[in-house]
């Protein structure tokens, strides 16, 4: 599947990230997301869950999308610890994120991302590729640390292969626990075109029709502003996705957006 083909639908992504701390949790939260799933036609909902639960919530059926919170640059062989994107599509993955943040801030390199990115096509999976600055100066210079995570994370990706990316843009200062504040609407509509003309330079016009969603400090309060005013093409939620009550309404906001 093309997540060019998607641009009807909103994606919604729930990262759980270390979260639950038992599979029987980790259950009890997917099989609720499920049930109300499929009462939402505006949206396509992937779910994240930490590695060890993978291969217990497959069977997602076509209301939800199973996804990894990371895969490794290489298929098979000698890596201890790391998950070979191979093996993440054979328990029934689909997607994946790359880049994040906080994945970033133990020492991830954009040379790491764009081979890990390379592995999971060739794997056949589809990439959520996370960009986004550490901080927002005034003055504009954080959009040159954009265009050089771009660049060199999707160095050698062909234009065929973008079908398969959706850009999501999580300013570090916005996300977490520690975060003061989520972004502006108006900041990210800013940033998305931004990303949106610096990929058609890159990868040609078509790239322009990447979608590129929002991420750092969703809640149901301000999801349906990034939605409508923001004009994104979804959202990647962390806190508010291990609530299923509350991770389905920001779900069911992507109507008011169509």
């Amino acid at each position: 599947m093309q997540y060019n083909g998607l641009m009807a639908k909103k994606i919604i992504i729930g990262n759980w990230k270390m979260n639950p701390t038992s599979l029987a949790e980790a259950k009890r939260l997917y099989t609720d997301i499920k049930k109300g799933a499929p009462r939402i036609r505006m949206a396509e909902i992937v779910i994240c869950p930490p590695a060890p639960y993978l291969a217990a919530l497959t069977g997602p059926g076509k209301s939800v999308i199973l996804g990894a919170q990371d895969s490794a640059e290489e298929t098979q062989g000698a890596f201890t610890g790391s998950s070979s994107p191979l093996a993440l599509k054979s328990v029934g993955v689909q997607a994946v994120i790359l880049g994040h943040s906080e994945r970033r801030a133990k020492g991830e390199a954009d040379d790491l991302i764009n081979l890990k990115i390379k592995a999971a096509l060739k794997a056949g999976l589809r990439i959520i590729l996370c960009v986004g600055e550490t901080v927002r100066d005034e003055q504009g210079d954080y959009l040159v640390v954009l265009r050089s995570q771009l660049e060199s994370c999707l160095a050698d990706i062909s234009k065929t292969q973008m079908n398969k990316i959706a850009i999501a843009y999580e300013p570090v200062w916005a996300i977490g626990a520690q975060a003061t504040s989520a972004d502006t609407p108006e900041g990210f509509l800013h940033n998305a075109i931004y990303i949106r003309q610096t990929l058609s330079k890159l990868k040609g016009a078509s790239a322009a029709k990447t979608p590129i969603l929002y991420g750092g400090s969703v809640s149901v309060k301000n999801a349906e502003s990034f939605l409508v005013d923001g004009k994104a093409d979804g959202l990647l939620v962390g806190r508010e996705s291990l609530k299923a009550k509350n991770f389905l309404a920001i779900a069911e906001l992507t109507s008011r957006a169509a």
